[in-house]
């Protein structure tokens, strides 16, 4: 537990940096991106130049970079995010109504591709060189080649359109007035095909990391000794082999968590699943920068997050991890 605790201090203090230069970073690209909120609202509604004017003034867009920068570091430091001005909201409630959708497919796709990922490379490196070991590596290597959108809407050609088994897209039956046990279903429906299309890509990865350590520990002197001893293949291969071979894959967990939150960003706009991914495609065709920058801290807060509970399982799992840690 120290070992674990000493850990994440030291992660927590360097977060902080990784946040602070996300933020800073963001928020001067954006800057030097042409136009801003008011050029978008002035196309798609029209207006003179006295109401450009009234707009820059009110949404602080007259104020210059350094100034606007300054004033969103002192906001963050009280929890503020901002204003949005595309909803005339407060950003933190906006990205709170739709974070948990984006959570909900993330999880969800992360432990099927992590999941069934994992016990497919064990079951194709349990015999290397067999013939469901290179049936398993060609079709992970195929499947991992689909581009995520492409799988999407293949699957909504199939499944919604041609069978009509599943929903085209959302994340919930409109109007349904469903409560309980009821919505959870219905919701879970819904999850299927985004949570495929954005899970099986990875899915791939995951079993070919698996079923490549799995060839690696096989070697070791360890396994020799285990096989000498004549304890049993299916013994050697769960309590030796791939708990081993485990230990890699937990760290491309965290990883990979970009990637997915990145992915999810395609699949919710190919699912109409209103997460992260859709509220930051309507922030930047309205170049509403401060709900982008508000999106976009979240998301890396959520990679940070998910990397800290990665590392405390990495050195629980393997406890050189962690006294190197506390020992530096």
């Amino acid at each position: 537990m120290n070992r674990a605790l000493t850990l994440l201090r030291r992660r927590l203090v360097g977060s902080v940096f990784v946040l602070l230069i996300v933020v800073i970073g963001t928020f001067l690209l954006l800057e030097a991106a042409p136009g801003d909120a008011v050029d978008a609202y002035i196309v798609s509604t029209g207006g003179d130049a006295g109401m450009i004017e009234l707009l820059r003034h009110r949404w602080g867009l007259d104020q210059s970079e350094l100034t606007r920068l300054a004033n969103y570091l002192w906001a963050l430091l009280h929890l503020d995010l901002g204003q949005s001005v595309t909803f005339s909201r407060p950003i933190r409630d906006v990205i709170l109504e739709r974070l948990p959708n984006t959570l909900l497919l993330m999880v969800s796709a992360t432990a099927l591709s992590f999941g069934l990922g994992s016990a497919l490379g064990i079951y194709a490196g349990a015999r290397p060189g067999s013939l469901r070991d290179r049936f398993l590596s060609i079709g992970s290597l195929a499947l991992y080649a689909v581009p995520g959108f492409w799988l999407g809407l293949v699957l909504i050609v199939v499944f919604a359109v041609d069978l009509r088994w599943l929903p085209i897209g959302g994340i919930e039956t409109l109007a349904s007035d469903k409560t309980g046990l009821d919505r959870a279903a219905d919701i879970a429906v819904h999850l299927i095909l985004p949570v495929s299309a954005l899970g099986f890509i990875y899915l791939a990865l995951y079993l070919r990391m698996m079923r490549a350590g799995m060839a690696e520990v096989w070697r070791q002197d360890f396994v020799l000794a285990a096989r000498a001893k004549g304890l049993s293949r299916r013994r050697i291969v769960l309590a030796h082999v791939a708990r081993n071979a485990l230990l890699p894959l937990v760290t491309m967990l965290g990883l990979q968590s970009a990637q997915m939150l990145g992915g999810s960003v395609v699949i919710e706009s190919v699912f109409s699943v209103p997460g992260l991914g859709r509220l930051a495609q309507e922030a930047v065709a309205s170049r509403d920068t401060p709900l982008l920058l508000g999106i976009i801290l979240t998301s890396a807060l959520l990679v940070i997050v998910i990397n800290l509970a990665v590392d405390i399982a990495y050195a629980f799992l393997d406890p050189r991890v962690g006294a190197s840690e506390a020992g530096a």
